[in-house]
């Protein structure tokens, strides 16, 4: 019968000018071409209240849909793809190639979705029902139009195909409406969390984030995922109350909170991991290659943080040696291939550290005694030296760096401190409290000016410029604090032609590795057990690269 309904209507879509025209469930016409729904509905032959009477119901549609306080509604997925979206066009703004979004995010996002069985598919069976079953009341079902998918609305893609999802044939029952009111905001919401907790790969904010540096990693580009991390917490990309950017419509409350507020900072290890499982369950090919002219490849990654952290040009001559001596720089290693558990997963930034800090082992040795002793040594030499440039000495630099790194870290700590969890835009629920609730936020913050005034409190500084140095040094200065021009000549040897270290000998990090079976790392560290100098080049890295000076010592 609904067949036969829907070959009647011989309307052309307003949308892709097919006639193809199917029934949804509550009795309005949608185009099997494109999933568009029209505001147009069948006519309903009601005799239970007065026979032979002919009862035409006419939906109102989307266009009044703003009369509702409930809002449209919204599943999970299609806040995600509203938080993609909106990182997506952050990174292009940085700089990343425009294609990132459009081809490579999209296409990532999509697979996700089919391989999730969220769209792209045939509809799983049952969704529907649960996502009805968690709500227990009942009301009439023309009581709510629908209203077109935001998965169309929101495309991460201008050009992107309609999206057929298990949300584009969800019913519009008050059914659903009363139990999101009761909920959350979002259709779904109830039944994601309870998925969330049996399936590892759903999506999370976390995750949105791992799908953005998969799609840098596919296109080379020059951001390491600690710079895209760096770039979250500066505020650079969206990601700390980014549900403050959704909508008015997408009302967001109770259960929605759990999944789109976030109340921390994003973790490294959490999101190198799911990008990588990630990888595997999209079922990715081999990654482009990462050969010597990428950014990524240690030997550029290492002349990149030498420059950072202040240390002399030639110590790059010893990091390219340990990178060919032990592989390092081959294509394939350095390369990702997703699923395959025999190649080692390579963290670019981390691996270059750490060769930089055993550079330093093999010249140093970084035992707090013999770094002491040749940084005297080369400054007996200094004092003789009468051509060419200085002779590096390491107390000098430790004492240069300590200083400026102190500084920087007390600044990052009070930044921490500081930082407003509450979103700014504040959060209603109905259209009737919206004022309510605006003068009572706009009351807040006269209050907080107001003693700020009165305790003589600082304002916060404004978003610092995004860059790729934190720390910055100009051999310009003429106060010494640039070594990048210094000489190693004053703590190496010549031999056979080759200069060589002073030094012979060479400290393992640990004497004894950690079963990777039971806490899944190859070693341990704890500082009083090392060095205070390792230690403190190891806290120079982690400043950098904001992660725990236990996951370098472990690369190292």
């Amino acid at each position: 019968m609904d067949e036969e309904e829907a070959r009647d209507f011989n309307e052309r879509c307003a949308q892709c000018s097919e006639v193809n025209w199917g029934l949804t469930d509550g009795g309005r016409f949608y185009c099997r071409t494109c999933h568009n729904v029209t505001e147009r509905t069948r006519d309903v032959v009601n005799t239970e209240v007065i026979c032979n009477a002919r009862i035409q119901t006419i939906s109102k549609g989307s266009r009044n849909r703003g009369k509702s306080e409930e809002g449209w509604e919204w599943y999970v997925c299609e806040g995600f793809q509203l938080v993609l979206k909106k990182q997506a066009e952050a990174l292009e703004a940085l700089g990343v190639c425009p294609q990132m979004k459009d081809e490579i995010l999209c296409n990532f996002w999509r697979r996700y979705l089919q391989k999730s069985q969220q769209a792209y598919c045939d509809r799983p069976a049952g969704e529907a029902v649960k996502a009805l079953s968690v709500c227990d009341s009942s009301t009439d079902m023309d009581s709510e139009p629908e209203r077109p998918s935001l998965l169309r609305l929101l495309s991460l893609s201008e050009s992107d195909g309609d999206l057929q999802t298990d949300c584009s044939f969800a019913s519009s029952s008050g059914k659903v409406s009363e139990c999101t009111s009761m909920c959350s905001g979002s259709v779904d919401g109830r039944l994601y969390l309870m998925k969330n907790q049996t399936e590892k790969l759903r999506m999370s904010m976390p995750m949105t984030l791992s799908i953005c540096y998969m799609a840098l990693l596919w296109l080379r580009e020059p951001m390491t995922l600690s710079d895209l991390l760096r770039f979250v917490v500066e505020g650079h990309i969206p990601y700390l109350n980014v549900y403050q950017d959704f909508p008015e419509k997408m009302k967001l409350y109770g259960l929605d909170l759990k999944i789109f507020c976030v109340e921390s900072w994003p973790v490294y290890e959490e999101v190198y991991s799911k990008m990588i499982e990630l990888a595997a369950f999209l079922d990715l090919p081999r990654f482009p290659d990462i050969t010597e002219s990428c950014f990524l490849h240690p030997d550029t990654l290492c002349m990149k943080y030498l420059m950072e952290v202040n240390l002399p040009d030639e110590l790059h001559n010893w990091t390219c040696r340990v990178v060919k001596k032990i592989g390092f720089g081959e294509v394939d290693f350095l390369t990702l291939t997703p699923g395959n558990k025999s190649t080692r997963k390579v963290k670019y930034d981390v691996l270059a550290a750490a060769i930089i800090v055993v550079v330093l082992k093999l010249l140093f040795l970084l035992d707090d005694h013999y770094e002491w002793l040749l940084s005297d040594f080369a400054a007996e030499r200094n004092k003789n030296n009468k051509e060419g440039g200085p002779y590096f000495e390491f107390k000098k630099w430790y004492k240069v760096i300590k200083c400026s790194l102190d500084a920087e870290q007390k600044k990052l700590d009070e930044e921490r401190a500081k930082y407003l969890w509450r979103c700014e835009k504040p959060l209603f629920y109905s259209v009737k409290k919206k004022s309510k609730v605006l003068r009572r936020r706009q009351m807040v913050v006269n209050l907080q000016n107001q003693f700020g005034k009165l305790s003589g409190s600082v304002r916060p500084a404004e978003r610092p410029n995004p860059s790729s140095f934190q720390l910055s040094w100009s051999e310009e200065n003429t106060d010494g604090t640039c070594f990048h021009g210094h000489s190693l000549k004053g703590i190496l040897q010549e031999k056979n032609g080759l200069l060589t270290t002073i030094n012979p000998d060479y400290w393992l990090c640990t004497t004894r590795l950690c079963p990777e079976k039971l806490c899944g790392h190859l070693a341990h560290y704890k500082e009083v057990d090392f060095p205070q100098s390792y230690h403190f080049v190891l806290r120079l890295f982690s400043f950098l690269l904001r992660i725990q000076p236990s996951y370098i010592h472990e690369e190292v």
